[in-house]
């Protein structure tokens, strides 16, 4: 048993000072996390700071001005022209100057006044479904203001029912908050399953495997010894880009790192394992390479990390079922931001244990019959 156990350690050794000793991939398994976290910190956001906006006030009457003033006061809304016709509303649009135009007809002011309602037209650029949406949202909350500052100056009654919104773990819903705890299992996952994938197909190019198999070494130690680095260089990463959004985005940290670093190790036991059955199927390094994005692609996109999972079809539902790095995002959110503890995460603790088994079982079983 020690001696296995000692064959390990020379191996992960030996794996480690090969990726180590190379500047290419040393600079390759570091740097683009932290420079990935950022990026998406700051590009990746649904979070709307800047709206252009055009008005066609027909009306220019006292009230259709504090309107817009709740417009141009907000530090959302940029105007961007004083329109004169309706033709000009679309001339804006479509030259993408304007992200919004408010229309505001003639018999704005009169219908105000005479206790009635009155009609303002928002047209929003609907090629940007997420950020029009999220616009058209800003506006509705500017005319809601202005209606009840327009009930109180007039004294009108207030409308019966009031709603106070109040969001629960991310008070301002920042994009940021939700996005960066998610990209610790994404950007984890990339650099693990790639890592892993490469390690054999690295030595069959080098001609160093057929060596590797003269040796002591049992398929099994192998496979551990190809394991342990990347699992290692995983939770490396993972640590770094938590770093990056404790100490550079300032977003809080609620629950226990205990608790994230037991989910994040199971995770990387499951990358791990799909790792290494790529490798023990693949000849070459291009070949592992070209697998492990063809693998990436639908494990990001079926994560849940940008579309909820539940907004997908149902039979797409089921395929995430054993996608481990959609507990692994629900896992890191949730420790990050509502300090769930391991009874919570149950539910997402026993599925990643079971494909981490199932994928290291396969793996095992594919260096054996390779080997063989």
């Amino acid at each position: 048993m020690l001696a296995s156990l000692l064959r390990i350690i020379a191996l992960t050794r030996k794996e480690l000072l090969a990726v180590l000793k190379d500047s290419r991939a040393r600079n390759s398994l570091l740097l683009p996390p932290i420079l990935q976290c950022l990026l998406f910190g700051y590009a990746a956001t649904y979070d709307l700071n800047h709206v252009p906006y055009a008005v066609l006030d027909r009306s220019h009457s006292v009230a259709s001005q504090d309107l817009l003033a709740g417009f141009d006061g907000s530090g959302l809304f940029e105007r961007v022209g004083n329109l004169r016709t309706q033709r000009q509303v679309a001339d804006y649009i479509n030259e993408r100057r304007a992200l919004l135009a408010v229309v505001i007809p003639d018999d704005f002011a009169r219908r105000l006044q005479a206790g009635g309602r009155a009609h303002v037209q928002i047209i929003a650029d609907g090629r940007n479904s997420n950020t029009a949406g999220t616009a058209l949202g800003y506006a509705q909350s500017v005319v809601n203001g202005f209606n009840s500052a327009w009930r109180t100056d007039h004294g009108l009654p207030r409308p019966p029912v009031t709603v106070q919104a109040r969001a629960w773990y991310n008070p301002n819903l920042v994009t940021r908050w939700n996005m960066i705890p998610g990209l610790i299992g994404t950007l984890t996952m990339i650099q693990t399953l790639m890592l892993t994938a490469m390690s054999v197909a690295r030595e069959r190019e080098q001609g160093t495997f057929d060596q590797l198999l003269v040796t002591p070494f049992r398929p099994a130690e192998i496979m551990a010894g190809k394991a342990l680095p990347s699992m290692l260089v995983g939770i490396v990463q993972a640590t770094g880009v938590l770093l990056v959004a404790q100490l550079w985005f300032r977003i809080p940290f609620e629950g226990s790192f205990l608790t994230l670093y037991a989910g994040l190790t199971l995770f990387v036991l499951a990358a791990v394992g799909i790792g290494l059955a790529v490798s023990a199927l693949c000849q070459t390094m291009q070949q592992a390479m070209l697998f492990s994005f063809v693998l990436i692609m639908p494990f990001s996109l079926l994560s849940g990390l940008t579309t909820p999972i539940s907004n997908m079809p149902l039979s797409l539902q089921y395929f995430t079922l054993v996608n481990p790095l959609r507990y692994a995002i629900d896992i890191a959110q949730r420790v990050y931001l509502e300090g769930a503890g391991p009874g919570v995460l149950l539910p997402d603790l026993w599925p990643l244990a079971v494909i981490a088994a199932v994928t290291l079982a396969a793996a095992s079983w594919l260096f054996k019959h390779r080997l063989q």
